[in-house]
C-alpha cells in the first residue's frame, strides 16, 4: 500500500469538495480547482474527509495512488493558503519593474524582456531587485517562476542571473593566470 496514497485528506472549513465520477473539483476562498482523477484510481468522499483507494496492485495503479492523493492534497492547500515562489536578481543593472500586472526585465540584453501575467498568478516586485510569483495552482507557480528564472539562469562564474530566494549558486574557479 502507498505510504501517501493511504493518508486520509481532511477538508478544512470553508472549502467546498464535490466528487463528480473521476472529477474532483474544490472550491475555497482564494478561488476554485479542477482535476480529472486517472481512470484505476477513486475517490471518495465521508463526511470531512476525502480518500483515495485504487483496486489493484499493477505497476501503474500503485504510482497513480500517491500522486492522486498529492494532488487534491495540493489543490486544498492552494484554495486555502496559496503558493508562492520568491526570485532574487543578482548582477548589476539587473533589475526588475512592475508594468501593471506584466514585469519588465533588464537582464542585460539590448532591449527589455516583458513576461504577462498568465490567468490565476500574479507577481509581487519588493525591491528592484526582489520579486515574488504567487497563485493558488502549484505547478502553474512553479512552472511561471522557473520560466522567469530561465531568462538569465545564474551564471556558474560571477553568480549573476535570475535565482529562487535561498538558492546556493555553485561557483567555478576561472582560469588560472600565469
Amino acid at each position: 500500500m502507498s505510504r501517501i496514497g493511504r493518508l486520509p485528506i481532511t477538508v478544512p472549513a470553508g472549502v467546498e469538495v464535490k466528487v463528480d465520477g473521476s472529477v474532483v473539483s474544490v472550491k475555497g476562498a482564494k478561488g476554485e480547482l479542477n482535476h480529472t482523477v486517472a481512470s484505476p484510481i477513486e475517490v471518495s468522499l465521508e463526511a470531512e474527509t476525502l480518500t483515495v483507494a485504487r483496486p489493484n496492485d499493477e505497476r501503474a495503479s500503485r504510482s497513480l495512488h500517491g500522486l492522486t492523493r498529492t494532488l487534491i492534497s495540493n489543490m486544498i492547500e492552494g484554495v486555502t493558503k496559496g503558493y508562492e515562489k520568491k526570485l532574487e536578481i543578482v548582477g548589476t543593472g539587473y533589475r526588475v519593474q512592475a508594468k501593471g500586472s506584466d514585469l519588465e526585465f533588464a537582464l542585460g540584453y539590448s532591449h527589455p524582456v516583458n513576461v504577462i501575467a498568465p490567468d490565476g498568478i500574479t507577481f509581487a516586485v519588493e525591491t528592484p531587485t526582489k520579486l515574488s510569483v504567487s497563485g493558488i495552482n502549484k505547478q502553474q507557480v512553479g512552472e511561471v517562476a522557473a520560466n522567469i528564472r530561465k531568462l538569465r539562469k545564474p551564471d556558474p562564474y560571477k553568480g549573476k542571473g535570475i535565482r529562487y530566494a535561498g538558492e546556493v549558486i555553485r561557483r567555478k574557479v576561472g582560469k588560472a593566470g600565469k
